[in-house]
């Protein structure tokens, strides 16, 4: 809640987190190295949204291995330097309530709340998707699900059984879409976003990737 969040530098024994092959199958190892980077053990990971990890994961690199970090695009090695990456503004007005936001749907006018993404919440929706898929292998339950699990309330109700009727039933496509938007404009993140000059000399924005060779240049 004070924003701040303390770390120590990367040794030789998170190098060895970095290289677990039982956690790199896992698809953990980067949540394995900020535990043990984090310093402040009362702060759980999973407690944090997305948009706050990225930010941990990107100063761990460069107390880690500097702010010079090469990556491919277009088939050519580009450098950024990661000191130099932006924040989102954040307007602090909308988080009055901490983690539960207010939205009404443009079309239907339901009103309804919501949360931002935590990494509690993503393994949670991850597990229900997998349970859901091995019940029908050809289902595509991804953004439903995901919708359950952020939507708090529909006009004040807040059981469950209203929310995921009303996605089921009753949420329009353009309501959706509407609210993805809004999420996206206010979750809190660092731009993962790099200007790069074409052949052509236009100027693009592309994204920065998060990898294992993030931590580990000699990957």
């Amino acid at each position: 809640s004070s924003g701040k969040i303390e770390m120590k530098y990367m040794t030789a024994k998170e190098e060895d987190i970095l290289t677990n092959q039982s956690f790199i199958q896992k698809g953990v190892v980067l949540d394995k190295l900020l535990e043990a980077l984090i310093v402040n053990k009362e702060i759980k990971l999973d407690d944090l949204i997305l948009g706050d990890k990225n930010a941990i994961l990107v100063a761990a690199r460069i107390l880690g291995y500097g702010k010079d970090y090469e990556f491919m695009y277009a088939n050519e090695t580009q450098s950024v330097d990661l000191s130099q990456l932006d924040n989102k503004e954040l307007d602090e007005k909308l988080f009055k309530n901490g983690n539960q936001f207010d939205f009404q749907f443009p079309h239907s006018k339901v009103n309804i709340t919501f949360q931002l993404l935590t990494g509690h919440l993503e393994k949670k929706i991850e597990n229900e998707i997998k349970g859901l898929k091995k019940i029908n292998k050809n289902s595509s339950p991804a953004a439903t699900t995901r919708l359950k699990h952020i939507i708090t309330s529909i006009d004040g109700d807040t059981t469950g059984k209203t929310i995921r009727e009303f996605v089921d039933n009753y949420l329009l496509a353009k309501d959706a879409r509407a609210l993805r938007e809004y999420i996206a404009e206010i979750t809190p993140d660092i731009k993962l976003l790099w200007e790069l000059e074409t052949d052509d000399g236009e100027l693009v924005e592309v994204d920065v990737p998060l990898s294992v060779n993030f931590f580990f240049p000699d990957a």
